[in-house]
């Protein structure tokens, strides 16, 4: 029963990815998926390499529209973070623990920034508070928009042709070609977050 639903639900969702208007979403979720995490990006983008084995259109261009799409999101929230940087300033000037914290987030960004926004980016949430947090803490934004547009070059490129081998491998069985992928896309951040669970930082002050 179970993999009859799975089975129903890849189908429809490769449906979809065959219409022109899919490549568009990609773009809409890939941005929203950058400042609320709840929005699954990376599957849409899997879903379109997926579709892109299959000859409907360039995986190029399902790599192009969700780096673009993640770029400005993560921008997005940059800004917000920038935004709300008064109000956390504040909070520090009148509670010097907070202000101790808020100053090693702002060392740690400003250290290890540049590969923590790539790694971030394929933990659902890690990628919305990491760059959040860059924009509370003043980190440069040319310095902001190098490492990112690194950042969602490499995650497009790599859900984008997670879908399209996937699509090659399985030939016609999408269920098969999205099991793949996506099996593939879990293990590599299970990975991500062990490595980056052993490498942490010494611990923020109390």
């Amino acid at each position: 029963m179970f993999a009859g639903i799975i089975t129903d639900v890849t189908n429809r969702l490769f449906d979809l990815s065959g219409i022109w208007w899919f490549l568009a979403l990609i773009l809409v979720i890939a941005f929203f998926d950058s400042v609320i995490p709840v929005v699954p990006s990376e599957t849409l983008v899997i879903m379109g390499g997926i579709a892109a084995s299959q000859h409907q259109y360039s995986v190029l261009l399902v790599i192009l529209l969700g780096a673009v799409g993640a770029f400005l999101g993560d921008n997005t929230a940059y800004a917000l973070g920038n935004l709300a940087r008064p109000w956390f300033e504040r909070r520090a000037e009148a509670r010097p623990k907070f202000g101790k914290r808020l100053e090693w987030a702002k060392e740690q960004i400003a250290v290890r920034g540049g590969m923590l926004l790539i790694t971030a980016r394929f933990i659902p949430g890690g990628r919305t508070a990491l760059t959040l947090s860059s924009g509370i803490t003043r980190q440069p934004r040319r310095w902001f928009f190098g490492w990112i547009t690194a950042a969602v070059l490499i995650w497009a490129t790599y859900a984008a042709m997670l879908g399209y081998i996937g699509g090659k491998a399985a030939k016609d069985n999408h269920t098969a070609a999205f099991m793949i992928a996506f099996g593939t896309a879990l293990g590599v951040n299970a990975v991500i977050e062990l490595v980056r669970h052993f490498r942490k930082p010494k611990s923020a002050p109390v």
